[in-house]
């Protein structure tokens, strides 16, 4: 980080100019809403999120600045006045209600306190549906800028960049960090150092906390196994020989996250080593959250602090920032935001995870005061512009700037393309028939009308598409989220009663009377199951229900190389992808997903023709998947073929699946289409609108065409109504979905295959994003053609 001076997006600069940037604002801003975290939600995030709107209220007066407060998964927290709107982290609706609140009232600018874990979706993506909708400016903080980001992170931090106005930075490794990994403009950038409170240098803080007499090593912040603290506690014993008037000091409770999860157990650990070790009174343990007040008066005492953390890629510490602003002598592990922040003398590194070095480099300062005063005395001096007053006017700064840029956009010639949207016009999800048909063994296989038909029993195949929509469900968000993770371990349980691991084959037909009524089930129930189970393994966030996925897939994939169906290889293939997604090592699946794929592409050079593009001579049900399969297994695999067989054949199926008026109209189950004679018009059935969406999606995904998108909304219209007898096949009323379409008229029963077909297809439509093709691995692999 560089001192006090621009160079070009800094908002480094001097205080006049600060001054009169502050004041020609108060005319341009009058309401600024603040997205993020909140106390009394323990975290920094929502530390710095409550400082920020303080200050800015000081700074300010003028500006009415308020706060939209995340609430973690289950929680709701006792917020001040200030926060004015909450928002469910897993619940994509209350996105999109908190952007109606905004664009109605009247608000002038949002500015985003972002990091990946704070909000839900994959890598986060649900802000995106609230940032999609607004008209005002946004300014995004970004407190996380990773190096290496996974590819949903990546796509996660472009469209984040992307949508924005202007982003900022704490330091200047973020901003070369954004530049190179996800292609920001410097021109968009502002770096503005993290706030800090105003610390005594010197003062009665030992006495009145009970050290006097003593030197003081202080750590704080929430706890976390990332912390080092215990390489910290290590280097104690050599410290305390040599200078036993000291004490260790860690203030702060567990993280929430980590004490759900976990427990007190790195505490314990910690607590233990201290005791084994004999500190005794060189150690001591904060173990809460303590306000601002108080943690003035520890830092106030503290000789040195220490951050020992094992984050490399750390671009930001609050802890770090209110230790150097405070004139704290500091030792540190060299991540990156230290490496910066203590260049020039105003800190020491000491490597990862060295007791030794610690020891080393604690002893040394204080063995010499004059060195130590002068380290403090370089971080007091660096630390100055941090205060809270300076940090708030530069954000007004940057406010301003994003708000002339954003009115000069939608003014001038060159105005700003329109973010992406998400389609306002998909029905919410409705999952009451779901819970009709489910009982406390799994998911029934038919209706009559709306109401279930005991008679007919479960499958293993309806619970398995089942598991996958809760998946699916519970990982883009929804309220009722406990009430989900019931059903999906319901549905979980049936499908792993259903393999017998003497014959390594899953059953499918059971009846109501819980009696199976088969030994072993079909070879597509078979892949279908898979596909579910690695749908689980590799999207579910529960740790027990991901293992039984896990462990159940790994035992019953071995089982499909001996299979002759081709749906039941392009289901495994898709449970295959979905694992894959998630874990890189796996090589064993690896091995059979290229004699799957290999298998689907030898049966589609040997069918197919220049008028039929397909791997048989019979287009029957479930079509669509065999593209599907073939798309991403040869994204996947950098296999061009594969990935084009995919590609061509999909496209041969939208062309003959397409009616007079241009409706989706899939090929009927009362005939089929078999080569040489006429295509069957009826029964239509969802399942195969569901998979032409499905597969749509895919191929936009790997290819950033366009038209995929256009053709998934083509299929997913045919449930509401555009196809050829121009009747709903979705009935709102329920929740539930006909079983299809007859020449003259729907069929009215509501089964679960058609169903979970509509709700699976309602999900994969409302995640749709029109900028989210061009993945990372089809970035290698090159266009198909």
């Amino acid at each position: 980080m560089q001192d006090r001076q621009s160079n070009g997006s800094d908002l480094l600069v001097d205080r006049a100019e600060v001054h009169t940037l502050h004041e020609d604002a108060m005319e341009e801003i009058h309401r600024i809403a603040i997205l993020g975290n909140h106390l009394p939600r323990l975290c920094g995030i929502a530390t710095f999120t409550a400082d920020l709107s303080e200050a800015i209220d000081a700074q300010c007066p003028g500006i009415d600045c308020f706060v939209l407060a995340m609430n973690d998964r289950g929680r709701r927290h006792g917020y001040p006045d200030r926060v004015r709107v909450e928002i469910d982290q897993n619940d994509v609706a209350s996105y999109r209600s908190a952007a109606d609140f905004l664009n109605a009232g009247e608000v002038d600018l949002l500015s985003v306190q972002h990091e990946f874990g704070i909000y839900g979706g994959k890598a986060g993506s649900h802000v995106l549906a609230l940032l999609r909708e607004l008209k005002m400016p946004i300014v995004s903080t970004l407190h996380t800028v990773l190096a290496m980001p996974d590819p949903m992170q990546r796509l996660a931090m472009d469209e984040l960049t992307r949508i924005s106005d202007r982003v900022v930075v704490m330091s200047e490794h973020g901003r070369t960090l954004l530049g190179s990994v996800h292609g920001v403009s410097p021109e968009k950038i502002d770096v503005i150092p993290h706030g800090i409170p105003d610390v005594p240098f010197a003062g009665q803080a030992k006495k009145r906390l009970g050290f006097e007499g003593k030197s003081v090593i202080l750590t704080f912040g929430l706890l976390s196994p990332d912390k080092g603290i215990e390489n910290v506690i290590e280097a104690m014993p050599a410290i305390l020989d040599r200078h036993p008037d000291t004490v260790y000091i860690v203030v702060g409770a567990t993280h929430p996250h980590v004490k759900e999860q976990h427990g007190e157990s790195y505490r314990s650990m910690l607590q233990d080593r201290a005791v084994s070790l004999g500190l005794n009174g060189g150690m001591a343990f904060c173990d809460r959250f303590v306000s601002k007040a108080e943690l003035v008066e520890y830092l106030s005492a503290a000789d040195i602090y220490v951050t020992p953390y094992l984050n490399q890629q750390q671009i930001t510490s609050g802890t770090l920032a209110f230790a150097v602003g405070s004139g704290k002598a500091v030792i540190s592990t060299p991540y990156s935001y230290a490496r910066e922040l203590l260049a020039d003398g105003r800190g020491i590194l000491v490597p990862w995870r060295d007791p030794t070095s610690i020891a080393r480099e604690v002893n040394g300062l204080l063995d010499d005061g004059p060195r130590c005063m002068t380290l403090r005395r370089r971080a007091k001096d660096y630390g100055r512009h941090m205060r809270w007053p300076d940090v708030a006017r530069a954000y007004v700064e940057s406010f301003t700037r994003a708000r002339a840029q954003h009115v000069d956009h939608d003014m001038g010639a060159g105005r700003r393309p329109a973010r992406a949207r998400s389609p306002l016009d998909l029905p919410a999800i409705n999952i009451d028939h779901l819970r009709m048909l489910s009982d406390r063994t799994g998911i029934l296989q038919h209706a009559a009308f709306n109401v279930p038909r005991y008679e007919d029993g479960y499958c293993l195949d309806d619970n398995a598409r089942a598991l996958i929509f809760a998946t699916l469900l519970e990982e883009a968000g929804t309220k009722d989220a406990k009430a989900l993770g019931l059903l999906a371990s319901r549905y979980l349980a049936f499908v792993s009663h259903s393999f017998d691991p003497a014959a390594s084959r899953f059953k499918n037909f059971m009846s109501y009377s819980r009696v199976w009524v088969e030994e072993r089930g079909s070879q597509d129930s078979h892949g279908r199951a898979l596909w579910a189970l690695g749908t689980v393994a590799g999207r579910c966030s529960d740790a027990g229900r991901q293992c039984l996925a896990d462990g159940l897939l790994h035992a019953a994939l071995p089982g499909v190389v001996g299979f002759t169906s081709p749906r039941a290889w392009a289901y495994a293939l898709l449970g295959i992808d979905e694992y894959t997604s998630a874990f890189q090592d796996a090589r064993g699946l690896e091995t059979i997903r290229k004699q799957l794929a290999g298998r689907l592409l030898d049966l589609y050079r040997r069918s197919s023709g220049p008028a039929w593009a397909w791997f048989e001579d019979r287009v029957t049900y479930c079509n669509a998947r065999l593209s599907q399969a073939m798309i991403v297994s040869g994204a996947a695999m950098g296999e061009k073929e594969m990935m084009a067989s995919g590609l061509v054949s999909l496209e041969w199926l939208a062309s003959i699946q397409c009616s007079r008026e241009g409706f989706f109209a899939p090929v009927g189950s009362d005939g089929f289409f078999e080569r040489g004679k006429d295509m069957a018009a009826f029964d239509q059935q969802p399942v195969e609108a569901g998979s032409m969406l499905s597969a749509c999606l895919a191929a936009f995904r790997v290819t950033g065409d366009a038209r995929w998108a256009d053709e998934a909304r083509r299929a997913f219209d045919w449930f509401l109504g555009r196809n050829q007898l121009r009747r709903q096949v979705y009935d709102p009323s329920t929740g539930g979905c006909r079983d299809g379409l007859h020449a003259d008229r729907p069929n009215e029963n509501q089964g679960a295959e058609s169903t979970i077909s509509f709700l699976i297809a309602l999900v994969e439509m409302q995640s749709l994003r029109p900028d989210m093709g061009k993945t990372a691995r089809m970035d290698a692999l090159g266009t198909a053609s």
